[in-house]
């Protein structure tokens, strides 16, 4: 986990001031720290096996995409307003600064689906949330939760209480 660590590349105050922005296209770019930064993320959830992967938007369609061909099931992409071209569902969260909304295809999942939540940063939680929320509203269950990195001084895993929760990196 050290090598994941250092081809992480951090940007002072991005996106606005006060904030350390945990950049991972220098970690992307390395075909062998992406490789294992994927089975990072997807290793804790391969047994037993979600039936589908839900990637949320930007960072976490990279990964999420990977991770469910790792795993052999179908991707599912969580997005920002206006960006779905069918009937959506919306959750709004907050983040560590400002607001946003996230949407999902409301046919997107099956009640029936076991759904693994994918993400690069789990921060205040509210993105992950949110997720959940849109998950469940479809009418799935949430497998779990699966990040890269974890900024635990900003305790984004306790708005998460009652769902399994995985990072590889800690901060």
């Amino acid at each position: 986990m050290e090598a994941l660590r250092r081809l992480i590349r951090e940007v002072p105050d991005f996106p606005k001031p006060g904030i350390l922005f945990k950049d991972i296209t220098t970690l992307l770019k390395d075909a062998d720290g992406f490789r294992a930064a994927v089975d990072a993320v997807t290793d804790p959830y391969r047994d037993p096996r979600p039936d589908v992967v839900v990637g949320i938007e930007s960072r976490g369609f990279i990964l999420g995409a990977a991770v469910a061909d790792r795993l052999g099931v179908g991707f599912v992409p969580v997005r920002k307003p206006g960006k779905l071209p069918w009937r959506t569902m919306q959750a709004t969260y907050d983040l560590e600064y400002g607001s946003d909304t996230l949407e999902i295809h409301e046919d997107a999942l099956a009640a029936s689906q076991r759904a693994l939540i994918v993400d690069d940063l789990l921060a205040t939680g509210g993105t992950a949330q949110a997720s959940v929320a849109l998950v469940k509203r479809c009418g799935a269950r949430v497998a779990g939760l699966s990040f890269l990195v974890e900024l635990t001084a900003l305790e984004g895993r306790g708005r998460l209480a009652g769902e399994r929760v995985v990072a590889a990196l800690q901060y």
